[in-house]
This record gives C-alpha cells, sequence and structure tokens, in this order.
C-alpha cells in the first residue's frame, strides 16, 4: 500500500508556489505518494494521509481562527508537522518576546494589544506591523517625523482587531538584506538572502510599505531571494533559538525558517522565526527538498521519538486584545 503525504495549500496559492515540485519530487523518490489538498475543503479525508505538511497555507491569516482548528483536527487524524501548539504559538509574532527573555538576541518589540496606548518609538525610522501576518502584509516603515501616520496605522490595526508591533527599522536590510537560516529536523541545511521589502517612500516622504511591490497571487509580496553563505554568528543565532524550541517544548520540528539581521553593531538579531507553512527557497540550494523529504521519512519510521507531533505538548500563547490577534 502506497504511503501517501499531504502538502496542504490554498488554490491560489499552489501555482505560485516554488517549493511544491522539488519537495514533491523529493518525497516520491522515496516511494510516497504526494497529494496538494485545499486545506479548507471540508471534503477532505486528512487521516488517508501519513502526515500533513502545512506548505502553502497562506490566506490564513485572513481566518486564523478556523486554521487553527483545522490544525487540530488533522492532528486528531494523522501525523501534522509541525504540530498544532507549535503551529498556534508561531502565528502571533509575539513568540519573539519569550524568545528575547531566553536569550536569543531579537529585534527590540512593543506589543500593543487592542484599547491600549501606542508607545512613541524611540527610533529615527520605525515599522509597524500586525502580530498574525505572513508575507509583509500590514508591515509599514515610518520615519520619526511620521508619527501621525504611524498613529493612524495603529488605530488600522486594532480597528481590524489586531495587535501592533513597533520594532526599530535596521538600515542594514537596505545593504545587506535579510538572512534566513532554514533548518530540518533541528540540522541546519541551507541559508538564503532576502532583499528589503520596506523600501523608503519615493521623494523621501517617509512612508513605506510592501504595497509597492509585486503582490503574487493576492497573497504575498514578491522577493528578491539569492543564495549566501551565513556567518558562524549568524548559525550561532540559528542554534540558539533550535535550542530554546528544545528546551521549553520537549523536541524539535520538521521544519523552521530563522530570518536575521545585523543591527548597527553587526550583531545579527532576530526578525521573524517560520514554522508553520514558510517558504524554504529550495531552488536556490541543491539537495535542500531531499533533506526535508529524508527528515519527514525519518520522523515518520522513529514514530515521532525526535520530533514533536501531535498534542504532545502545549505552547503558551500571549494573551491578546479583542478580536483576532
Amino acid at each position: 500500500m502506497s504511503v501517501r503525504i499531504a502538502l496542504a495549500t490554498t488554490p491560489a496559492a499552489l501555482p505560485v508556489d516554488e517549493d511544491f515540485g522539488p519537495l514533491k519530487a523529493a518525497l516520491a523518490a522515496r516511494g510516497f505518494d504526494v497529494e496538494a489538498p485545499d486545506w479548507e475543503d471540508a471534503a477532505v479525508d486528512w487521516s488517508r494521509y501519513a502526515a500533513v505538511l502545512p506548505r502553502s497555507t497562506w490566506n490564513y491569516m485572513d481566518r486564523l481562527s478556523e486554521f487553527l482548528a483545522w490544525t487540530d483536527r488533522v492532528a486528531r487524524a494523522t501525523r501534522l508537522f509541525n504540530d498544532p501548539a507549535t503551529i498556534r504559538w508561531n502565528t502571533d509574532k509575539r513568540y519573539a518576546l519569550e524568545l528575547e527573555r531566553a536569550g536569543v538576541p531579537i529585534i527590540p518589540t512593543v506589543a500593543t494589544v487592542v484599547g491600549e496606548a501606542w508607545t512613541l518609538p524611540i527610533a529615527d525610522e520605525f515599522v509597524v506591523k500586525p502580530a498574525v501576518g505572513a508575507g509583509s502584509r500590514g508591515a509599514k516603515r515610518f520615519r520619526a517625523a511620521d508619527l501621525d501616520a504611524a498613529r493612524a496605522h495603529v488605530r488600522f490595526l486594532h480597528d481590524g482587531g489586531a495587535v501592533a508591533l513597533t520594532q526599530p527599522y535596521l538600515a542594514s536590510v537596505d545593504t545587506a538584506g535579510e538572512t534566513a537560516l532554514l533548518f530540518f529536523a533541528g540540522e541546519f541545511s541551507h541559508a538564503i538572502r532576502k532583499g528589503p521589502l520596506l523600501r523608503s517612500a519615493a521623494g523621501g516622504g517617509g512612508v513605506a510599505d510592501s504595497s509597492a511591490r509585486e503582490v503574487v497571487a493576492g497573497l504575498f509580496a514578491a522577493e528578491d531571494i539569492t543564495p549566501r553563505a551565513p556567518g558562524a554568528d549568524e548559525l550561532a543565532v540559528g542554534r540558539r533559538v533550535l535550542d530554546v524550541l528544545a528546551q521549553r517544548a520537549g523536541g524539535l520540528p520538521l521544519y523552521a525558517r530563522v530570518d536575521l539581521i545585523r543591527d548597527v553593531t553587526g550583531q545579527p538579531r532576530l526578525l521573524e522565526l517560520e514554522m508553520t507553512e514558510p517558504s524554504l527557497f529550495f531552488a536556490h540550494a541543491a539537495g535542500s527538498a531531499d533533506r526535508l523529504a529524508a527528515a519527514l521519512a525519518q520522523a515518520l519510521a522513529d514514530g515521532g521519538a525526535a520530533l514533536r507531533s501531535g498534542h504532545a505538548h502545549s505552547m503558551r500563547v500571549p494573551p491578546t486584545g479583542p478580536g483576532p490577534a
């Protein structure tokens, strides 16, 4: 009997998911039958699959409660990677504050919940973004002179029920970009460079967001991606993140992407940790899709001894204001 793997998607995303083809081929080479069911299709019998990976479920932030309920249903029916507790924690970017308390250097972050007064940032340039979001949707860059526009954006986020995160804008991203480290079952696989998304507004207007960039399938802003050899200090931060995950959750995620930016002193700091449905950029690292396929095959073979699965552990989610975070 063939072993089926589901790479869950949403129909608008599948044609632009550059990771799907390489991962499907790598899994097929190991004898798996791969399908791409729609996570919102109520007719799908998830128990048909030996494992389900949310790979291009990129519309989840528009219906977060339904998505989280879906992860619970899937985990009751089969193996979900990454597991519901990890996903629930990871879909709210306030996880960074918990990682900071555990010793991970992050970009300084202030969370403002609905009904709370916004704290003015001490920075020449800063970013305001929702705590739940992907593809830079809802993120805007401001100058210190643009406080009225920034306050208006915070109100806009709050009016939609979102928690607003405020961070200083690290100018190094304009030249060096971000470094994204990819880990499979805790092992480093490869890294890429992401160009800046929030460029300065034309003419020095000060307010910038990703809306000026091409929006792919209505889901995310197009990105400038190239391979990168990470620095030893960047790898050290990435491994610290994985160590914290292992300590706090009793194991490691099947896949994790650690996005870093260097601060004014050159230190790499965590921008985001992606463990829900991140792009993995297989096209920029030969053999990387097979490394993930091998990690999944091993996890299925060993019954999850090395990885978290299902509801074995819980991860604390910070309290939210009214409505979805």
